[in-house]
């Protein structure tokens, strides 16, 4: 996954944690779970473990980056991280909106 590809890049979601969170929990089993239905990577880092990265987090947890963007904080919301993933894939609402809207010829 390291290399900078953008497709591995865009299957990331990045969840910072710490232990003994009860949201966090629940999002990363949240996580985990929508993780079987799009092929997403869910990397875990407990920002106990670095002062920067505790400074930066600790008031937001558990926080969600996707493709380098912040997609959540708090609280997971599927419907909102499902329509991420799709859009940066180029999903179905892509394919769909050429069908329902062509583009002029």
């Amino acid at each position: 996954m390291i290399g900078g590809h953008g497709e591995s890049r865009e299957r990331r979601l990045t969840l910072y944690t710490k232990p003994d969170c009860e949201l966090c929990h629940e999002a990363k089993a949240a996580l985990l779970a929508l993780s079987q239905e799009f092929t997403l990577d869910v990397v875990e880092i407990d920002i106990t473990t670095d002062t920067a990265l505790y400074d930066a987090f600790h008031a937001e947890i558990p926080v969600g980056f996707l493709g380098g963007q912040k997609l959540f904080k708090y609280r997971v919301d599927l419907a909102l991280v499902r329509r991420q993933i799709a859009r940066r894939r180029g999903g179905f609402m892509g394919r769909w909106r050429s069908i329902l809207w062509p583009s002029p010829s």
